[in-house]
């Protein structure tokens, strides 16, 4: 009995042995494997080609869509490794839709890290204020956006404004000015459906109750912002300029607007750069010296402050306005003082310099 008790004894040990050795070999390999994972997750990794690489992550798409998107673009090594660091970070249902831009090596948590941040690929284009359409659209371009022509044709599609200028023919003045976040694949027709949007929301009701209190239709109040923004770069000088031809409209004198003049000759390919006095008897609609009142529409885009001064300019009943030559301007009641101010700042002051340069 005894030799037999010690048999069976002996055979549990070995086999408890033998299991436990099993399950440190488990416990090695799946340490292993624990360990090799947690450095490949944390291991930057670049799979692609090029200098940068894109990835389109449509709305909706779910976590496993979007690491097969990443690995076969060479974003990731592979979907384990993704499901990984995926689960590590608890992000898998933060993860946004959008174009993202990859141009250098990196490790999973940086990619996942990204996305859930919606750091999404943009081109920021800044239109200045005070530029005509043709001018916009020569900064898309160069933003290779496209063909400035696209722009152009989109800005015809006045129906965009019809509900505050049914008299628009273009967009001429409704395209706002300001910094925008672009895709790559941004179109012309929605930047500039977005472009008007922006400017129905800065011109407030607000505002254009203010330009109706002055019996400004809303083409009028941007004609006149538009008016004061190509006149004066400088904001506290825009109440003063729109309160000049506030008064001239009023007395029925003519505006006189040099950058009408300019725009009249560009439309009609005849600007040259400079302007000279025969192009003041330029026969254009928009030639203020030679037609009254407003010319019949927007030279260019006014940004916020224009469009305020416009319908809410300064309480000042001044006439006339000369350059200082630094960006400024003085301002004068009659045509004598304002004589004095021309001599000052343009004669005298460019006379000086040809005798001082």
């Amino acid at each position: 009995m005894g030799s037999a008790l010690g048999f069976v004894v002996r055979g549990s040990t070995e086999h408890m042995k033998k299991l436990l050795a099993l399950v440190l070999l488990a416990l090695i390999l799946a340490g292993g494997a624990v360990a090799f994972m947690y450095v490949r997750v944390n291991q930057p990794y670049r799979g692609y080609q090029g200098a940068e690489q894109f990835v389109e992550i449509p709305p909706g798409a779910g976590s496993v869509t979007i690491g097969g998107r990443l690995v076969d673009s060479g974003v990731i090594r592979d979907t384990t490794i993704y499901r990984a660091a995926l689960w590590m970070t608890g992000q898998g249902r933060h993860l946004k839709a959008g174009e993202y831009r990859f141009e250098r090596a990196m490790t999973p948590f940086e990619v996942i890290d990204k996305i859930a941040r919606g750091d999404v690929y943009v081109i920021n284009v800044t239109f200045p204020e005070g530029l005509t359409i043709a001018e916009m659209a020569k900064i898309f371009e160069s933003h290779g956006l496209g063909p400035a022509a696209s722009l152009t044709e989109a800005a015809r599609n006045a129906a965009l404004i019809h509900a505050l200028d049914p008299e628009a023919k273009d967009l001429e003045g409704y395209l706002f000015p300001e910094t925008y976040a672009l895709s790559r694949h941004a179109d012309a027709s929605k930047l500039v459906a977005l472009m008007v949007s922006r400017f129905e929301h800065v011109f407030t009701p607000e505002l254009r109750q203010a330009a109706a209190a002055r019996n400004l239709t809303v083409r009028e109040a941007v004609t006149l912002a538009s008016i004061v923004e190509k006149e004066t770069a400088r904001a506290g000088e825009r109440p003063l300029v729109a309160a000049v031809y506030t008064t001239r409209l009023r007395v029925g004198m003519p505006l006189q607007c040099d950058p009408t003049v300019i725009y009249a000759l560009t439309k009609a390919g005849r600007y040259a750069g400079n302007i000279h006095k025969d192009d003041l008897s330029f026969d254009s609609p928009y030639n203020t010296y030679r037609y009254p009142g407003l010319p019949p529409g927007p030279i260019a885009s006014p940004g916020r402050a224009s469009l305020e001064a416009a319908v809410r300019p300064a309480d000042a009943d001044y006439l006339y306005f000369v350059s200082r030559n630094d960006g400024s301007h003085e301002f004068a009641r009659t045509l004598e003082e304002h004589n004095r101010n021309v001599q000052k700042y343009q004669v005298q002051y460019f006379r000086d310099r040809r005798h001082h340069p």
